[in-house]
């Protein structure tokens, strides 16, 4: 009997299977007034996948929660910063077959509310080496960034420039 895939269910003769899914993840671009023309990143740790690449705060969209929602929830968990308004800026489809890895990350930005906190903590250390602000043109270089945010670059977003849209497979 012929198998079958209908929404990540692979159907056979001996029954069904579940397929891998790709996962969903955020990638804020938090910019500050008193940090013209720079974003904030911090290099990621531990045994979390990409340790030791430079990264932008988020994380995974979680099950009825918006991008909004999302982009919010992550910053204050990984930073304790709180955000003014959010806008989308990009979504990329990231694949790396040898790892298995493929996201569908959705780039978001927005200002940091400098009437609450205007400078990132650390509160998950044992995730992030600490947060700094960079200029967009003056990232590390590219064998230093995390896939998500070295496609980005690569595909010539501007998180200070309208908003963008692109698609890229990585062999």
């Amino acid at each position: 009997m012929a198998s079958h895939t209908t929404n990540g269910v692979s159907l056979n003769g001996n029954g069904i299977t579940k397929c891998e899914r790709p996962k969903v993840g955020v990638g804020v671009l938090i910019s500050s007034p008193n940090h013209p023309g720079c974003i904030l990143i911090g290099k990621r740790k531990g045994s979390i996948m990409g340790a030791g690449k430079y990264a932008l705060p988020g994380g995974h969209l979680e099950f009825g929660e918006s991008w909004e929602e999302c982009t919010r929830r992550e910053t204050m968990e990984e930073t304790s910063l709180l955000l003014g308004d959010v806008s989308f800026a990009y979504v990329q489809n990231t694949v790396v077959n040898d790892l298995n890895y493929h996201y569908v990350t959705i780039f978001t930005r927005s200002e940091v509310d400098i009437s609450h906190k205007a400078e990132p903590e650390n509160p998950e250390p044992e995730k992030c080496e600490g947060w700094e602000w960079i200029k967009w043109n003056e990232l590390p270089s590219d064998n230093n960034l995390f896939w998500s945010l070295l496609v980005a670059k690569q595909q010539g977003l501007n998180p200070f420039q309208s908003v963008q849209k692109n698609v890229l497979k990585i062999p």
